[in-house]
């Protein structure tokens, strides 16, 4: 078993792989909860493959990866998984992103009885026609419900202006067309391929004994490994669609998303990550003067929201406000990312900004499900989470203003704008 140990945040995670692959991490924490996620590197871009031991490329409906997270509760002897861990009184869910599917439950009381029943549907799928087709209706609702959702339509059309032929431009759930070429064989057929143990993680964070856990855990995996699939991707060019997509929806106030596609895939991402967080305290916090003025005219009731988002295949940053002053917001923001650019950072603001970035990063480690989250995401990305603490030293105020100069250019922008049905 490997420790890893981090002073900074006074945290142990135990790591172990099994025989046939799978990866296992184990962070003890003093409290009274415990929670279990298992997670496959299969999301919503993942469409075309080469399955093991085939010479013919595999391509599969858009929305698979999350059809088959609903429908792997259902099991052989006509109970619903989730059903069953909900009776022993433990929250259990499940999710889909665009490259991992997770299956999880948090509980203080019966994790012993509900890890028999997590550990046996996991490794057990059962698809039939009747039980496919029974949850197609659900899923289809689903869809009809995230294209009723203003911040997901927002989101997608950001991509879409983004990147022209990227996987990320697939919406996790699919579409009404996509999802009703599913069926049972080719549910089975993404089981076999991606859900073998070495292309999948099992992380805890809780009130766990990590070697009694990692025992009982060990005594339920029943999967084989086999050799890993191979993954296609589209090839994307550098140059963004569209500078800009509009579209009116049932909503009071407009919101929009400033979009930046990032071409440098091979740069550390972990510095960069923290580079940006750190930058973007800087540009948009609340006790900017950017914001003061933007919240004293009424155009902002709360300082934009921005994110980094990244895999293998994509990266870009996002910034997105809700706001009546579509035009004139727009405008400030450009404006004050060329000012911070033409005067630089100060000491004194950088410090601050460190400062501040560094707390949220130790108060993440304070939720155990935020922990096991972000272990999970980072791991599929080959990065050890407890890293972004270690290259924290390495990220300089030379460094974010180099950041700012090179991907905030108008060449890799995008702006995304819903507004309210004209009347």
């Amino acid at each position: 078993m490997q420790i890893l140990e981090n002073s900074k945040i006074k945290e142990k995670l135990y790591i172990e792989k099994l025989e046939n692959g799978l990866t296992i991490m184990v962070m003890p924490k003093k409290t009274r909860k415990k929670y279990i996620v298992w997670s496959a590197n299969f999301g919503s871009i993942d469409n075309k493959f080469y399955s093991q031991g085939e010479e013919n490329l595999t391509t599969v409906p858009d929305g698979i990866a999350h059809y088959l997270e609903h429908k792997l509760f259902e099991q052989e002897n006509g109970k619903n998984s989730l059903d069953v861990l909900t009776s022993l009184g433990v929250d259990a869910n499940a999710y889909t992103t665009n490259d991992h599917t997770a299956y999880l439950f948090e509980c203080t009381d019966n994790f012993d009885e509900a890890l028999e029943e997590f550990m046996d549907y996991v490794q057990h799928p059962y698809f039939t026609d009747e039980n496919v087709e029974k949850e197609r209706g659900i899923i289809e609702q689903e869809i009809m419900m995230y294209d009723d959702y203003p911040e997901w339509a927002v989101y997608m059309n950001a991509m879409k202006a983004m990147y022209k032929n990227n996987e990320i431009n697939i919406d996790v759930a699919g579409t009404k067309e996509t999802i009703a070429q599913i069926n049972k064989d080719k549910l089975y057929k993404i089981y076999n391929s991606f859900y073998y143990p070495s292309n999948m993680i099992i992380v805890l964070a809780g009130d766990f004994n990590p070697k009694e856990i990692l025992e009982k855990i060990k005594e339920k995996v029943i999967l084989k490994n086999t050799e890993d699939v191979k993954r296609v991707y589209n090839e994307e060019p550098e140059e963004i669609v569209e500078k800009y997509v509009e579209k009116e929806m049932n909503i009071s106030m407009p919101i929009i998303i400033i979009g930046y596609k990032d071409n440098n895939l091979k740069e550390n991402k972990i510095k960069k990550d923290i580079a940006l967080e750190i930058l973007s305290t800087i540009l948009f916090s609340k006790s900017t003067e950017f914001f003061k003025k933007l919240y004293e005219e009424g155009k902002l009731l709360t300082n934009p929201a921005t994110n980094y988002e990244f895999s293998k295949t994509f990266a870009h940053f996002l910034i997105q406000v809700q706001t009546n002053y579509v035009e004139e917001v727009i405008k400030e923001i450009d404006n004050q990312i060329e000012k911070v650019k033409e005067n630089g950072i100060s000491e004194e603001d950088f410090l601050r900004a460190q400062k501040a970035v560094y707390g949220n990063y130790i108060k993440d480690y304070n939720d155990v499900s935020n922990i096991a989250s972000i272990i999970v995401a980072d791991y599929f990305k080959n990065i050890n989470s407890f890293d972004y603490f270690e290259e924290f030293k390495s990220v300089n105020k030379n460094y974010v203003e180099k950041i700012l100069k090179e991907l905030f250019v108008e060449k890799r922008k995008v702006v995304s704008v819903i507004k309210p049905v004209a009347e």
